[in-house]
């Protein structure tokens, strides 16, 4: 649990310092040394979603290690993480975000999974003018209907995802279609774009039915009953989690996968498809992370790393906890300062190396480039993986400055 105060300020292993000496190139000590730490708020739902947060963690983690072991920041300070859970509720994600404020004197605020609670602690950095770097959350609101000066997101969003999945969406034969998705802001903003997009590109396909379960609670019979009774050809999922285990388990005893496309957001992430084991769905268009198939360098670096310090392989949050760190570390190093005007100025347009490569936070939305794999679920060796995959650029599913500035207030 993540009810009491965690804080890193340890020196890695020389060894650990090399992966993030390739993500942060300008580390340059052109600051005058200061005493005391560089201290971030992060937080976020880990107890409520254990399987995503703790690799994330454990990513993050590495990263405060790898900057330390290099001499930390501005001429020598630590870099210090106070983590808090929100116990998955937008009012003790604020009351936390308060409490690091006030009572830890952060200077930047990190994380949130759920994009509710995300845009709760956006919120709060807005009218506390403090710099909120969102890990996870993927609702488009995050930076464009209520985005705001002080907050940057790091995933690609609901938008840019939904984009991604389209493009194969469009290319199967099916026009009838049926979606399932929690009900809350992220699953309701990808049903949102995922039919709007699509219809862009094949204006005869039709929606048939709509399955809004709530978070953590979907009733798996009822839920696959009556997506069946409106008779697809192909589903769209948004499910994750144990919500998505029990949606496959029943859905394949029913037959309702059967002669049936399914496109769906997240599930090939190891964090999903590993509790399924060998009941992970075969065929179904996904995005996710192969980790154990990419071999760019900066992500065998990165791999590498991870693994000798926790053990095991990296999950997707792992490299979303481990690019958020980097790109707090890049923007201290950039304002040459902590004051939160200047970070707001060094994130907006900041570039970084990421495990998936180079990522930029656009000036216009304050939106990162990262990207997200794409490719179609399997079964190897009694567990989930992806194959026929290829790696989808964020850049390229985002739209233009000019239309961004449509979408978001003024600051």
């Amino acid at each position: 649990m993540m009810n009491r105060r965690q804080t890193l300020s340890l020196l890695g292993a020389a060894a650990l310092a090399a992966p993030l000496a390739a993500a942060v190139p300008a580390l340059a000590q052109t600051a005058p040394a200061q005493t005391g730490p560089i201290r971030v708020g992060e937080i976020n739902s880990y107890t409520g979603l254990p399987a995503f947060t703790i690799p994330y963690r454990q990513g993050w983690q590495l990263a405060v290690e790898q900057v330390n072991a290099k001499g930390g920041l501005l001429g020598g300070r630590k870099l210090e993480v106070i983590s808090r859970d929100d116990a998955g509720k937008p009012d003790d994600a604020v009351r936390v975000a308060q409490e690091l404020l006030s009572n830890e004197k952060v200077e930047l605020l990190a994380g949130t999974y759920f994009s509710h609670i995300g845009l709760a602690v956006a919120d709060f950095a807005a009218r506390n003018k403090i710099p909120f770097v969102a890990a996870e959350p993927l609702t488009d609101a995050i930076t464009w209907s209520k985005g705001n000066r002080y907050t940057f997101r790091l995933r690609p969003s609901t938008y840019m995802q939904a984009s991604m999945l389209v493009e194969e969406a469009a290319k199967l034969p099916a026009k009838r279609w049926a979606t399932v998705s929690p009900n809350y802001e992220y699953g309701q903003s990808a049903v949102t774009w995922f039919k709007q997009l699509l219809k862009e590109k094949r204006p005869d396909v039709e929606f048939v039915a709509e399955q809004w379960p709530a978070q953590g609670k979907l009733e798996a019979g009822p839920t696959v009953q009556a997506l069946a009774a409106s008779s697809p050809d192909a589903i769209f999922n948004v499910t994750f989690g144990a919500d998505l285990a029990k949606l496959v388990r029943e859905g394949e005893g029913r037959g309702l996968f059967k002669n049936r496309s399914v496109v769906s957001l997240l599930t090939g992430e190891p964090e999903y498809l590993d509790p399924m084991k060998d009941e992970a769905p075969e065929g179904w268009i996904v995005t996710g992370y192969p980790q154990e198939q990419i071999d760019t360098p900066e992500h065998k670096a990165f791999r590498d790393a991870y693994t000798a310090r926790f053990k095991e392989a990296p999950r997707q949050g792992s490299v979303v906890g481990y690019a958020t760190l980097t790109a707090i570390a890049a923007a201290v190093e950039k304002a040459g300062s902590t004051d939160p005007e200047k970070l707001v100025e060094a994130l907006s347009g900041l570039s970084i190396s990421s495990p998936f490569g180079p990522v930029v936070f656009r000036a216009s939305d304050h939106q990162a480039t990262m990207g997200a794999y794409v490719g179609t679920t399997t079964v190897k060796d009694g567990r989930g993986a992806m194959k026929d995959w290829r790696y989808a650029d964020g850049a390229a599913y985002l739209p233009s400055d000019e239309a961004v500035r449509a979408l978001r207030p003024a600051n």
